[in-house]
């Protein structure tokens, strides 16, 4: 794929996802028996999140210690799973009832800035991803370092958040 269609492709679906993701707070989930409960997708999408910060670190470590090829699978694990992290939230909020957060005191304003912090970033990072992936299965090392340098911290906080998002709002899940 050359650079100006692959720029083009990393556009839309940095475009479609955050736009899919936020139309799910808008609609409201269809009435249909599933035969699944959906209670456990929260703990199983921060399960993903939690497996995704520890494959974030060990690739860094990889990196660092020049194991190229273990980065470079460790790296695509994370990415893999990060798309089944994905395509399970998009289904849970798409049939679930939405969750409210029900903390008081100094605890609420926590979670709001790291919930607010947490959805800015893991759409911002769509892209960051998406680029830096491609460049390294490229082997373009020069563009792929360059982005990976901003990625890679953004895209741990995401996942970290995640984990700590679903800690703070787990109680408040319906079962």
């Amino acid at each position: 794929m050359k650079e100006k269609q692959l720029n083009i492709f990393v556009a839309i679906i940095s475009i479609a996802i955050p736009l899919l993701v936020l139309s799910l707070f808008y609609l409201k989930p269809p009435d249909i028996k599933i035969g699944f409960d959906l209670s456990i997708i929260p703990t199983f999408n921060a399960s993903i999140n939690f497996t995704v910060s520890l494959l974030l670190i060990v690739g860094y470590v990889f990196m660092k210690q020049n194991k190229i090829q273990y980065h470079k699978y460790t790296m695509i694990t994370a990415f893999c799973l990060s798309s089944v992290f994905l395509i399970s939230y998009v289904v849970y909020h798409t049939l679930a009832v939405e969750t409210h957060f029900g903390g008081e005191g100094w605890i609420r304003p926590v979670y709001f800035i790291l919930l607010i912090t947490h959805i800015i970033l893991a759409a911002v990072i769509v892209p960051m991803i998406l680029f830096t992936l491609t460049r390294g299965l490229q082997e373009r090392f020069d563009k792929h370092r360059r982005i990976a340098k901003w990625t890679w911290p953004l895209w741990l906080y995401v996942s970290v958040t995640g984990v700590i998002v679903y800690l703070l709002l787990s109680p408040y899940y319906q079962h």
